[in-house]
């Protein structure tokens, strides 16, 4: 007989609540992070750029992507990292309410799934300067992957 607390397939109703989520990767100063895959668009090699007078100083300039102009913006200089980019940056182009920008990586990873109950609260051991834009992280093998939340990273873009 079908008992409450129980799917027809067998499984209980908590085993329905683990979520399973996709992250697609990267790396910034040799650090893993990661972006709820439905708000990256794609990922481009790099891309030739043009300079923003009087912009802040993480705003590194507009690309041309197929006729649409995105600003480009550095997660070195965003998360005021001590260490210098390379200079062949990797473009992570992100999507938030019809506006592009473009996350200036070091390097691309995979696109990994994860449950959601594994993702754990930002250490307070992570400088507030990249702690104010995680929403959490997870462990994968032995490294941390912090998760980006591309909303406040839109938020600082429109000041």
């Amino acid at each position: 007989m079908f008992q409450v607390g129980q799917n027809l397939a067998g499984g209980s109703k908590d085993a329905q609540k683990i979520q399973r989520l996709q992250y697609s990767t990267f790396f910034v100063s040799g650090r893993m992070y990661g972006i709820d895959v439905s708000r990256v668009q794609e990922v481009v090699r790099p891309m030739p750029m043009t300079q923003i007078p009087l912009a802040e100083k993480f705003v590194k300039g507009l690309i041309n992507l197929r006729g649409q102009v995105v600003t480009a913006i550095s997660l070195h200089d965003l998360f005021s990292l001590k260490d210098s980019p390379g200079n062949d940056l990797m473009n992570v182009i992100c999507k938030a309410d019809g506006a592009l920008a473009s996350l200036l990586v070091d390097e691309i990873g995979d696109v990994i799934e994860l449950e959601s109950r594994s993702c754990e609260a930002v250490p307070n051991t992570i400088p507030e300067s990249v702690r104010y834009y995680m929403t959490g992280v997870f462990k994968v093998g032995d490294d941390l992957m912090s998760v980006i939340d591309v909303d406040k990273i839109f938020k600082a873009l429109n000041g």
